[in-house]
Formats: C-alpha cells, sequence, structure tokens
C-alpha cells in the first residue's frame, strides 16, 4: 500500500508589497515542528571560485533576496498561530555574516567545513529576527569561498527556494508580481521533485491530490460552522482513515541508524560524480538514473552497516522523498506545498546488480500504486497541537522511516554569483520528529552530488557512509562496461 501525503500553503504574499499576514496553518506546522533534536531549517552550502566578499554578498542580497519581503519579515507567535511581521529593526549584519573555520589538529579545511554545517544544522535561528541566514567563509581553499545558508521551512519548501536562489545569481531576475508569468529559464525546475517517481507515478499523485485539494483548503480556510459542519465531519473521517492506513504500514527494520535522536548533528559529502557515466550506466542496465543512484545509496548504508558487525541480510528501510505539488508557474511563492511517499532502499542485498533491480521493482510498485492521504490532517494538524501529541503523531513517520532524501536535478551549465562561478551545490532538508538520517542528492552542472545529515549518536561517523558511494558506483559501472555495445 502506498501512501500519498500532501501539504499545502494558501499565504495570499507572492513576493512584493509588505502588509502584515496571517501565517498559513501549514507553514505554522512547519515553524512549531522545531525540537531539540531536530531543528526546521533547509541547509544548504555553495562553493564559489573565485572567492567573494562579505560585502559583495551584503550588495547582492540586499539587492536581490530582500524584494522576497518574507526575508525582511518576522515571525510573532499568537493564540491563534502565528503572522508575519515586518522587522523594523531589520540589519543585513545579522544576517549575512562572516564565518571563520577554527583549526583542529587532525582536520582538513573540508573536514573543518564539514563539522561546522554540522553545528550550524543544530543551532536554532534568532527567533527575534527573520528566520534566516547566510554564513560566508571567504578564503574556505584554493581560491575558492564556501556560503552557507539556513532558511527556516515555515519560509518555503525546497522547490521554491531552488527558484528564489536562482533569482540571486547573476543574470537571475527579479521575483515576478502576481499578474506576471515567470520567466522561461525555470523551465529545468518542471517537475524536479516528482521526476523519481516517473509521468505515470505524477499523474496519480496529481490526480489523488485533487481530490483532497477542497479538504486541505477547508483546513486552510474553514468554512462556516452551520455550512460546513458535514464538511468537516467528512473531512474528520477521512484523516482519522489516512492516519489509520499509514499506521497499519509495517514498520521500518530495525537498525542502529534508527532511535532516538540528540542535540547534535554531523555532515558529510561525497566527491562528485560524472552525469555522463550515470546515464551510460543505466542505459547499460536498462534502469533509470534514479534506479541506478538510490541503488548506489541503498549497497553504501547497507555495507556502513555490515562493517560495524550489524548484519543487512534482507532488511530495508524506508526514505520519506518529497515530491512537488505546486504549479511550476508558481515555483516564485513562498510557503510550503508537496507532498511525501515511501521509497523502500534494499539495504540487505549485497550483490549491486541483483539490488539495481530490487530498487527498479520497488519504484515500479511505487508509480503503481497510490492511496491518497490527507496529510495536511496529519502532520500540520500536529503541528498545531500541544507538543506531546504532535510527537507522537510525528514519530508515527520515524517508525515507519529511517531518512528523509531529497533527489534534485539542477541546472546542467554552472551559476554565475557576484562575477565568479557556483562550482558545487549542495542542500539537505530538516528530519521531522525522530527521523535521525537526511539523504540529500543534487545532479548540478554535470556532476552528481550526494550528502549526508545525520544524528551524530545514531550515526557518529557519516563520512563512512558517503565514501562507500563511489565505490559502489564503480561496481555497477565496471558491470556496464562489460556489456557488448551495440550502435543504436
Amino acid at each position: 500500500m502506498l501512501t500519498s501525503i500532501v501539504w499545502a500553503s494558501h499565504s495570499k504574499e507572492t513576493a512584493l508589497g509588505g502588509e502584515v499576514e496571517r501565517m498559513s496553518r501549514v507553514d505554522t506546522a512547519w515553524l512549531r515542528m522545531d525540537t531539540e533534536a531536530n531543528l526546521m531549517m533547509i541547509v544548504g552550502v555553495w562553493f564559489i571560485r573565485p572567492g567573494i566578499g562579505l560585502e559583495a554578498l551584503r550588495e547582492r542580497v540586499q539587492a536581490r533576496l530582500l524584494q522576497y519581503t518574507r526575508f525582511r519579515q518576522k515571525v510573532a507567535e499568537d493564540a491563534l498561530g502565528a503572522q508575519w511581521v515586518e522587522d523594523e529593526d531589520f540589519d543585513i549584519a545579522h544576517h549575512v555574516r562572516a564565518e571563520t573555520l577554527r583549526p583542529r589538529r587532525g582536520l582538513s579545511r573540508e573536514a573543518l567545513l564539514q563539522a561546522r554545517v554540522g553545528e550550524l544544522a543544530a543551532t536554532p535561528l534568532d527567533a527575534r529576527r527573520p528566520l534566516w541566514q547566510f554564513q560566508l567563509v571567504e578564503d574556505f581553499e584554493g581560491g575558492q569561498s564556501a556560503l552557507i545558508a539556513r532558511i527556516h521551512h515555515c519560509i518555503a519548501d525546497g522547490i521554491a527556494l531552488i527558484s528564489v536562489m536562482l533569482s540571486i545569481t547573476d543574470g537571475g531576475q527579479a521575483p515576478p508580481k502576481r499578474q506576471q508569468q515567470p520567466r522561461d529559464d525555470q523551465d529545468w525546475l518542471s517537475d524536479a521533485l516528482l521526476r523519481p517517481l516517473g509521468q505515470a507515478s505524477i499523474k496519480a499523485i496529481k490526480l489523488a491530490s485533487a481530490g483532497a485539494a477542497k479538504g486541505v483548503e477547508t483546513w486552510v480556510n474553514p468554512p462556516h460552522p452551520v455550512d460546513g459542519s458535514l464538511e468537516m465531519a467528512r473531512l474528520g473521517y477521512q484523516a482519522v482513515s489516512d492516519i489509520a492506513a499509514f499506521a497499519l504500514m509495517p514498520d521500518d527494520s530495525p537498525t542502529s541508524l534508527k532511535g532516538k535522536p540528540g542535540a547534535s548533528k554531523k555532515v558529510a559529502w561525497a566527491p562528485s560524480l560524472p552525469l555522463d557515466a550515470v546515464k551510460a550506466v543505466s542505459k547499460g542496465l536498462d534502469a533509470s538514473i534514479n534506479d541506478v543512484l538510490l541503488s548506489c545509496v541503498a549497497g553504501a548504508i547497507g555495507a556502513y552497516l555490515a562493517e560495524r558487525g550489524e548484519d543487512p541480510a534482507g532488511k530495508e528501510i524506508r526514505a520519506m522523498v518529497p515530491v512537488n505539488l505546486r504549479p511550476m508557474d508558481k515555483a516564485y511563492q513562498l510557503g510550503n506545498r508537496f507532498g511525501l511517499v515511501p521509497l523502500v532502499l534494499p539495504i540487505g542485498i549485497a550483490n549491486p546488480v541483483e539490488r539495481l533491480y530490487a530498487v527498479k521493482a520497488r519504484m515500479r510498485e511505487l508509480k503503481g500504486s497510490f492511496q491518497p492521504v490527507l496529510a495536511f490532517g496529519l502532520l500540520s494538524v500536529a503541528g498545531l497541537l500541544i507538543k506531546p501529541v504532535q510527537h507522537a503523531m510525528l514519530n508515527i513517520f520515524a517508525k515507519k522511516a529511517t531518512a528523509v532524501m531529497t533527489n534534485v536535478p539542477g541546472p546542467a551549465a554552472p551559476l554565475k554569483f557576484c562575477g565568479a562561478t557556483v562550482e558545487r551545490v549542495m542542500f539537505w532538508v530538516p528530519q521531522s520528529g525522530d527521523i535521525g538520517m537526511g539523504v540529500s542528492i543534487l545532479t548540478y552542472a554535470g556532476r552528481v552530488e550526494f550528502g549526508l545529515i545525520v544524528d551524530a549518536g545514531l550515526c557518529p561517523e557519516p563520512e563512512a557512509i558517503v565514501e562507500r558511494f563511489a565505490p559502489e558506483f564503480n561496481k555497477l559501472l565496471m558491470l556496464a562496461l562489460m556489456l557488448p555495445w551495440g550502435g543504436d
């Protein structure tokens, strides 16, 4: 049984104009989902060459990012939820800051940066100010700068933030006004987060979510108590049914990667892979690019567990994968509108080919079966309840999944920023409840980036997982090169 879980944001603001505005219920949910173990921040890193200066960065952010009024607004909570309020004391220096990596014996500059990103991922943003911050390591390594970005999930989901970050690069345009159509250079974003599921899956999710759309609207804007009583009763029954259906899904296989996370995070990333090589393997082994990459993720996790003395044979874990439900001509609008589907990773299959085709079969199952769930009534309502009830509902997910995973295709050509080249891009989404692992796969400028963020107690050496990603891919590459190639 497959479950599609849907959130929606119905904020009236797009980018320009500055009224005080009540935060949508779903965005309020993300605001209140922060826990000591998991902060609801999207964290990203850009590597920029040649390095840029702090003043140039501040000027660009001032000129481009602040055209989105959300980035000048702070959050004011009240008895009814929260509202967006203009920060009358806004100071760019509080949000765009210099970062210095303190040397530690035996650690490379890259390891120092990874450690610092992990620390920042576990450090709350200042609730007295707009909930975002950029930190620049001006002289990172070999003439590069490293830009660390942290943005609270209540501001926007990943698909909207990708559009925002594109708009601040060289040649990027200001956010369109409500009546304008978005620019053509966002075409690569179309169905970005949905692409791993295939077109049949996309249609299934959209058809399913269309049926729930009226329900979501009702949760966001409740009808008149008399006129809407039957509708609210129907939605209540539907929410209970959906929660029950999800709860009946078998729990994830027990591994050391599951457990009660603490307040410390670690981040690691692997050397990038050439996208052309991944395409060649997918063609040679008759699998999709996503099948190949997900098989490598499963293999890396399984090998890591085996080396720690855990037998992964026969085990499978789930990763909750976000799928975009926002019309792409609205990609510039902030707020949250996405769904999640549970993706099974066969970590217990050691043979790389057998594992690849197991992943392919799982993807086929995913494409052919969907049961829509009104997750607005599961997670966003959970975010508005008292903390113990919220945590209990969120931990339904923790029992069913080991990780949150993003798989996003980025621009084919390198971006320019303040006259320099953005050489590498990575980002991670937060993990909710007691989920302690986040996996990110991003294609950018002809390369595939693989990153990991983990709870430090559950996975003290995330580099031991990421360093296995390339070897797992190389096994498939070697097999593909040994196959007879026709002149097709």
